[in-house]
């Protein structure tokens, strides 16, 4: 069913549909028991009825248009799957429809935040050997004044994260939140920042 795009569905069943539904088009709540019934051209209908709606909740709520396009597709396959769940007596076939797609769509959103959370939750919790091996090398062979010379070496970004962790005390997870950056993203200038400054620490000594 779903092989086909709209414009191709379309035109395909508006013959049939224009013998069934006659003067008036037919409710969604009509397309939507008839699709029960199995018949494709209420369902293709219904489809073009309800497709605007459900992918723009679905926007609203993912904020990201492919993502949202996905989620939709789902909505209506899930809307042509269960259709026999529908009753009218407990609201309508739009509602029904709606309801369908803000789950779905809370359901992507929340899927999608609790992968960056574990994503997040393991690079802090990470160690780092060269970060904890020049630090302390760093605090018990060198002098100050040339940690301050070699940190002028480094890129900005390397500069702020390398000082927020060593001289701050902080941890990755609040680096990247002072640095509106992310966690792997500080966790590497943070690496590669203490790598640079090792080097121009070993050549001062």
């Amino acid at each position: 069913m779903f092989d086909q795009g709209p414009e191709a569905r379309r035109r395909q069943d508006q013959p049939r549909l224009s013998v069934v539904a006659g003067a008036e088009p037919a409710t969604a709540e009509a397309l939507l028991h008839r699709t029960a019934l199995g018949e494709d051209d209420a369902f293709a209908a219904l489809y073009d009825l309800m497709s605007g709606r459900v992918y723009g909740l679905c926007l609203r709520i993912v904020r990201d248009p492919a993502q949202a396009e996905e989620v939709a597709q789902e909505v209506l396959v899930e809307v042509w799957r269960t259709a026999t769940r529908f009753d009218e007596h407990r609201g309508s076939a739009s509602a029904w429809i709606t309801t369908i797609a803000h789950r779905r769509a809370v359901d992507r959103v929340r899927s999608a935040q609790a992968a960056g959370d574990r994503e997040r939750r393991a690079a802090a919790e990470s160690v780092e050997p060269e970060y904890d091996q020049v630090a302390e090398a760093a605090a018990g062979r060198l002098e100050h004044r040339q940690v301050r010379r070699c940190l002028k070496t480094l890129t900005e970004l390397q500069r702020q994260a390398v000082t927020l962790a060593y001289y701050g005390g902080h941890t990755y997870r609040q680096v990247a939140t002072l640095l509106d950056a992310a966690v792997p993203t500080v966790k590497s200038r943070i690496r590669d920042g203490l790598v640079k400054l090792r080097d121009c620490l070993e050549v001062a000594r």
